[in-house]
């Protein structure tokens, strides 16, 4: 069986063309040889609804993916902390397959938890007060109804503001909190996990009960990209050049 890919944090934008490169390079080469594309969160920098998609930009990209599904690759998203406003429909449209966060998967044998990760920093207060706050929604409805450019200068605004909170946090704030990953595992049976947001690529092992998990954490494509390759032999994490 081919492999399943898995990608996050790419941030995708126009400001950052030799990035935004590279992922077109990844979709037409190594992305071709898998069954499956998932992308766990933070595709883009920024959506601020569905209108989103007739830029130019993200119409491009959406052009990517379908036709990489049109190839016979699944391509799959949950959404991340920058992207939670795209609609499943506005997915779809876009070759993507929107799936919830978290959302369990049978890999080869192995149960699976797909996540973006952010849920996981339980020690950030300030951030999860913020995220529950945000994804009210009715506070969303109200939101989409403003006008696009509003939206923009709000979105603008939150993401200046979140800068600069991160550079007067501690750097362990802003990481997973142990008990919160070992409590997921157990609550979900004992899985593999793979997860985004952190930036801190790497693989670890948490013994929850006797049981050992393996939890994949995939890196971000501010600088270069990767990505984490499954098949049957178990999962392997992939710099770019």
């Amino acid at each position: 069986m081919r492999p399943v890919l898995f990608v996050s944090d790419l941030h995708l934008s126009p400001a950052r063309p030799a990035i935004v490169e590279r992922f077109f390079r990844f979709l037409r080469a190594e992305a071709e040889g898998a069954s499956s594309l998932c992308i766990l969160g933070d595709l883009l920098e920024h959506w601020y609804g569905d209108e989103d998609a007739d830029d130019p930009f993200n119409r491009e990209l959406f052009a990517a993916f379908s036709a990489l599904r049109a190839r016979g690759v699944e391509v799959c998203m949950l959404h991340g902390n920058r992207d939670f406003l795209l609609s499943a429909q506005a997915a779809a449209r876009g070759g993507l397959t929107l799936i919830p966060d978290p959302s369990l998967r049978e890999l080869f044998g192995v149960r699976t938890l797909l996540m973006h990760g952010d849920t996981l920093c339980t020690d950030d207060v300030g951030y999860q007060r913020f995220r529950a706050t945000i994804r009210r929604p009715g506070l969303i409805r109200g939101f989409l109804r403003l006008p696009l450019a509003a939206r923009r200068a709000i979105g603008g605004g939150l993401k200046r503001a979140s800068a600069r909170g991160k550079r007067i946090k501690a750097p362990e704030i802003m990481d997973v909190n142990g008990g919160a990953v070992e409590g997921l595992l157990r609550a979900w049976g004992y899985p593999r996990l793979i997860h985004g947001h952190t930036h801190r690529p790497n693989r670890h092992v948490h013994v929850v009960d006797g049981h050992a998990c393996e939890r994949w954490v995939l890196g971000d494509w501010y600088e270069r990209g990767s990505y984490l390759r499954c098949d049957s032999q178990g999962c392997a994490a992939i710099p770019l050049d």
